[in-house]
């Protein structure tokens, strides 16, 4: 009876592993995570990311005194800024460039729900072969795989944040004041939202894998226990 109560336990072992296959021990010391974890804690990974860049860019000055996301005018809109910078009009550029940055602190704030729920398009076989690829591979994944999708639900926000502190305004301003030069032959279009847009998903995203980098190499960065079974895991 022991001996066949033993077989049995041993089938279910093996019929349980095709169903979830557990990753090699870690060390020798303990199982290492399941698949399905080493998924969660990839979206974990990717989360934490998220909110962090968040927090850090939604408040005042989050863009606008952060010299590596400040965003300034369209490469299009370039000539406009010198040319009404040269005839004295520093303040209307620099009054444009404030609100659009505080357009996209303001914007950024409504991400997270958005990147969240991209979030969920991810498999647990996906995630697997991002944890083996390493680096800052998930946030390149899930960025391929979302931004078009992403980038559709996130204009609107711009936009939104963009006409609610004026920027959209200030921007128009200073196009409309370049476009009514007479030696202006190639008039600028004064549209903003996709512009910003962009540059404060680069933002985001950028962000994000830092995040991911710093989980994957530094263990004092894995703040919860699933992560630090998942990334502590040699793949």
């Amino acid at each position: 009876m022991k001996k066949l109560l033993l077989i049995s336990i041993g089938a279910l072992i093996l019929m349980s592993c095709d169903v979830i296959k557990s990753i090699p021990q870690r060390d020798g010391t303990g199982p290492g995570p399941t698949e399905a974890e080493a998924g969660q804690g990839i979206k974990e990974a990717l989360s934490k990311g998220l909110v962090g860049a968040v927090l850090r860019l939604n408040k005042a000055d989050g863009f606008f005194k952060d010299a590596m996301y400040k965003i300034l005018l369209p490469p299009d809109a370039k000539k406009v800024e010198k040319t009404l910078r040269d005839l004295g009009l520093n303040n209307m550029v620099d009054k444009a460039i404030l609100q659009i940055n505080r357009g996209a602190e303001d914007a950024v704030g409504y991400a997270k729900p958005i990147f969240l729920d991209a979030l969920k398009s991810m498999t647990i076989s996906d995630a697997i072969g991002l944890l083996k690829n390493g680096d800052t591979s998930a946030t390149h994944f899930f960025r391929e795989k979302t931004s078009a999708k992403l980038l559709e639900a996130f204009l609107p926000v711009i936009k939104a944040s963009l006409d609610k502190v004026e920027a959209t305004k200030y921007y128009s301003d200073i196009i409309s004041k370049y476009n009514s030069f007479p030696t202006t032959f190639k008039k600028i279009n004064p549209d903003l939202p996709g512009f910003v847009t962009a540059k404060t998903t680069d933002a985001l995203f950028d962000l994000v894998a830092l995040e991911e980098k710093n989980i994957r190499n530094n263990f004092a960065a894995r703040s919860t226990d699933l992560l630090k079974k998942v990334f502590g895991q040699k793949w």
